[in-house]
């Protein structure tokens, strides 16, 4: 006699049928679940043409985990001024990730807290060029102070 097939039963082997799959060709078993954090972040840093520590920046995102892009534009300051970056804050390049701005040579551990917490800012800032910041050459002289990009530009987001 035929077997009547519910969709109970049918969704029970296709479920084991995938789940099998998945742990012979490497994939995630039982237990072992998919991450949206398995995925490489994305990243896209703006820059005036041709500066060297910008690149240097992007270079370091690559080298810990995002997939970054990075264009020059001729008006950095309008987009600086689109992402609500005010003057006190800014950099010398602008990074955009998850619609977040990230002004300047922030470190990675900061940028992926903010894109793994997703506050209710605009984004983060390392101001200015600081010596031995990501990207930039020499020795860290003091500790970073990360300020948040929002209504009020003295929120401190972390110090490092």
């Amino acid at each position: 006699m035929p077997r009547v097939v519910t969709r109970r039963y049918a969704l029970t082997v296709g479920l084991s049928s995938l789940l099998l799959a998945c742990a012979r060709h490497g994939g995630p078993g039982l237990g072992e679940p998919v991450s949206v954090s398995d995925q490489p972040l994305k990243a896209t840093v703006y820059r005036r043409a041709g500066c060297p520590c910008c690149g240097g920046y992007a270079e370091y995102l690559r080298q810990n985990g995002f997939e970054a892009q990075v264009f020059d534009v001729a008006d950095l300051a309008a987009l600086k001024r689109e992402y609500g970056v005010p003057t006190g804050l800014e950099g010398c390049h602008t990074t955009i990730a998850e619609g977040y701005a990230i002004e300047g040579h922030v470190p990675v551990d900061l940028v992926k807290r903010l894109l793994a917490e997703k506050p209710a800012i605009k984004g983060i800032s390392l101001p200015g060029m600081p010596n031995g910041s990501p990207g930039m050459g020499g020795q860290k002289a003091a500790p970073f102070t990360i300020y948040e990009i929002s209504g009020d530009s003295s929120n401190v987001y972390a110090v490092e």
